[in-house]
């Protein structure tokens, strides 16, 4: 298989492509930097690029894929921001954040549409239609992303796609929330402390195995995991 990952620096994008290139699957990788821990794979072919800068996307792409066909893209790269009341959040780190977790995106999908891609699984979130206090742009991002997929599903019939939420994963963003929100003012947040969370690597274990199941669903739907 030929897989496309961004931000594969730490958390479950690590784990995902980890997962891949040590199954000897093909794997194109877009992020801030490449982990020790992918470094020296002969099937793992990296791009360095901060997908913040929107305008290098679809070249670094083109750079990456040229004329490769992908079984599968997974839209992973994303941000939290800090968690806070709206009112509290600026118009600043609301672009912020929208320009990684939703524009990036689009520059990516609009890309996607000159290639032949399979399948893409965008990883939304749970906060997308949660509506918890505290989670301000990341939540409007994520709710958007799901849009976003819907809308290019009508766009790309020979592609399916997904936002999928992975459930409650131990990442560096999950690390910070429990660490340093206020747990009393985002009730939240005492929950997700709560809760029981998977690691990175049995997180990727269990998307990967969930992938071939979300193409029996319609294209462009919004999915949790914890659903299936």
């Amino acid at each position: 298989m030929k897989i496309f990952i961004t931000g594969i620096g730490s958390g479950l994008g690590e784990a995902l492509a980890k997962l891949y290139v040590e199954a000897g699957e093909e794997v194109y990788a877009l992020s801030r930097f490449l982990p020790r821990s992918l470094q020296g794979y002969e099937n793992l072919h990296f791009v360095q690029l901060n997908l913040h800068a929107l305008e290098k996307i679809e070249g670094a792409v083109e750079e990456l894929l040229a004329q490769t066909e992908l079984d599968l893209a997974i839209l992973n790269a994303g941000i939290l921001g800090e968690l806070k009341d709206m009112s509290d959040t600026s118009i600043h780190e609301i672009e912020e954040i929208m320009n990684l977790n939703v524009w990036a995106n689009k520059v990516l999908l609009d890309s996607f549409k000159k290639r032949t891609v399979k399948q893409v699984v965008a990883i939304s979130s749970g906060a997308s239609v949660s509506g918890a206090r505290g989670w301000n742009a990341y939540a409007l991002s994520k709710a958007a992303l799901n849009m976003l997929i819907r809308l290019y599903a009508a766009e790309m019939p020979n592609t399916h796609l997904t936002a999928l939420a992975p459930g409650l994963i131990e990442t560096p963003m999950m690390e910070h929330i429990l660490q340093h929100a206020d747990r009393e003012k985002f009730p939240v947040v005492k929950r997700l402390a709560e809760s029981q969370r998977l690691a990175p690597a049995d997180a990727a274990l269990l998307l990967s195995d969930s992938f071939g199941k979300l193409l029996e669903f319609p294209s462009g739907e919004f999915i949790d995991i914890r659903n299936l």
